[in-house]
Parts: C-alpha cells; sequence; structure tokens
C-alpha cells in the first residue's frame, strides 16, 4: 500500500487535512511511520507542518514553552532545562531522540511516552490550535482529539523539587518497565507540603499516582514516613503486559521503584 505525504506551512491547514480519514499527523515519526513500515493499513496518508514555530524554546520569567516539533535532543542539550534532561534523556537512544518530539511523546501509547509522564507530574498545559488544556484532560481524550498539538507550556521546576526516574533492563535506552515523575515542595524542615506523582506503563497512558500523593502531605521523606504512600502507590493502577514484563511484575516493583526515588 502506498503511503503519502502531505506538506503545510501552517497548523491550520494541516488541521483540515487531518480530518479525513487513514490520516496521520508526522512529529518525528519514530511511532507512526515504524507502525507503517509494519504493515499498519489504517494509515493512508501522513501529514506534517514546516512552521519554524513548532521548533522552538522559549525560557523567560520561570515558565518554559516547548514547541510540539521540540526534539528530546534540542530539550536535552538546552543549558536552561536541565531538570528536564533527565527525562527527556530516557527517551530511547541517540538516533531516536534526535527525531522523538514533545507533541509526538504526548501521543505515544505506554510503553512509550516517558517524557509526558514527566509533564503530567509538572502539571503542563496543552497547546492547540483549538485552546488549552490541562495535560490531564488532554490525555485522557488524546484518542479521540484531531487537534494538532503546537506547544506545552509549564512552570520551571526547581532541581531539587522534581525528580524523574525510568526503569528499563537496558541501559540506557531500554523500553520502559515503568517510569515515574514526582513533583514536591517541602518546607525548610522537609515536610511535604504539595506532591504530584506521574506514573508511566501503569495504564496505557501516563497517571497520577492520586492515593501516594495524599499519603505523602505533611511527612518527611524517610523510610518510616513514606511507607503509607509506597502502600497507596497501586491504588487505581491497571499496569499493561508486554513482552518486556507482566502486570504482574510492573506492580509488584512499582513501591520499591517510587521509595528509591522519593529517598533519593
Amino acid at each position: 500500500m502506498s503511503l503519502a505525504l502531505q506538506t503545510f506551512s501552517s497548523v491550520k491547514d494541516a488541521n483540515a487535512a487531518l480530518q479525513a480519514a487513514g490520516t496521520r499527523y508526522l512529529g518525528g515519526g519514530t511511532l507512526v511511520v515504524r507502525a507503517a513500515n509494519e504493515g499498519d493499513v489504517s494509515v493512508s496518508r501522513l501529514v506534517r507542518v514546516t512552521d519554524p514555530g513548532l521548533s522552538q524554546i522559549a525560557v523567560s520569567g520561570g515558565k518554559i514553552r516547548l514547541g510540539a516539533s521540540v526534539t528530546m535532543a534540542a530539550i536535552a542539550r538546552h543549558p536552561e532545562l536541565a531538570a528536564l534532561a533527565p527525562a527527556a534523556r530516557a527517551v530511547g537512544g541517540p538516533a531516536i531522540r534526535n527525531m522523538a518530539t514533545v507533541g509526538g511523546n504526548l501521543f505515544a501509547p505506554a510503553p512509550y511516552g516517558d517524557f509526558a509522564v514527566a509533564l503530567l507530574a509538572l502539571d503542563a498545559t496543552v497547546v492547540t490550535e483549538d485552546g488549552e488544556l490541562p495535560i490531564e484532560t488532554f490525555l485522557a481524550g488524546r484518542d479521540t482529539s484531531r487537534a494538532v498539538v503546537t506547544a506545552v507550556s509549564l512552570s520551571m521546576p526547581k532541581t531539587e523539587s522534581f525528580r524523574f526516574l525510568k526503569i528499563s533492563r537496558v541501559k540506557p535506552k531500554g523500553i520502559s518497565v515503568l517510569s515515574i515523575a514526582a513533583l514536591m515542595q517541602r518546607t525548610a524542615d522537609g515536610t511535604v507540603t504539595s506532591a504530584r506523582i506521574a506514573l508511566g506503563c501503569m495504564a496505557d497512558r501516563p497517571m497520577r499516582a492520586k492515593a501516594a500523593e495524599r499519603a505523602l502531605l505533611g511527612c518527611k521523606l524517610t523510610p518510616e514516613e513514606i511507607a503509607p504512600a509506597l502502600a497507596a502507590a497501586g491504588e487505581g493502577i491497571s499496569p499493561i503486559t508486554d513482552p518486556i514484563a507482566s502486570a504482574w511484575y510492573r506492580a509488584e516493583v512499582l513501591p520499591v521503584h517510587l521509595g528509591r526515588l522519593l529517598l533519593a
């Protein structure tokens, strides 16, 4: 089957083309092109946009704006994005990071989408031509959305308040067994006053560990005080099973690796 490619200079024109059946947006192509090469007949036409604004990174006043076409490699080497670099480097090897984009990662099904896990923990906002959505709302409806993502915006996290961990069997570029991101605010004596914990591979898309978040409030990050949060980490999860790991295994190791992240 032939695969057509259409190029547009504006998101508006691309959006119109995407309404046709069998049409998919082409960002970095790390997932959609592979699927087509492996025989996915649901895609007959790819659409891409050349607008240079989609590849821009803006950091100003404690805010970050990442264009949807910004690559993981660009984030990893940006001097002002050191806090995000570990999550960007968790996406594949160097060749993949040179192609994989912010926008594409938002649509990546588990066990992919490690950078989207970080964005969920950071309470990012997803920008499309139709408007802006909290990332949690966007992820919940991403399968039915036809709008082109143009950017992601978020507040600059402090290095000491944001943590990210990817667990894989092959280092450094293996597919995730699971990934965890946590954004926490603490008082001077180390008491947790707010927490956002995001999980990858614990559902078909990144999800919040809300029970664990609640259990952390008022705690200090010691083995004894985080124990209730680790016990609650599995509430509401529905881990995937794939050739990398079973759902049972992922659920079993989640509290182990969450504990390591919190105590790091």
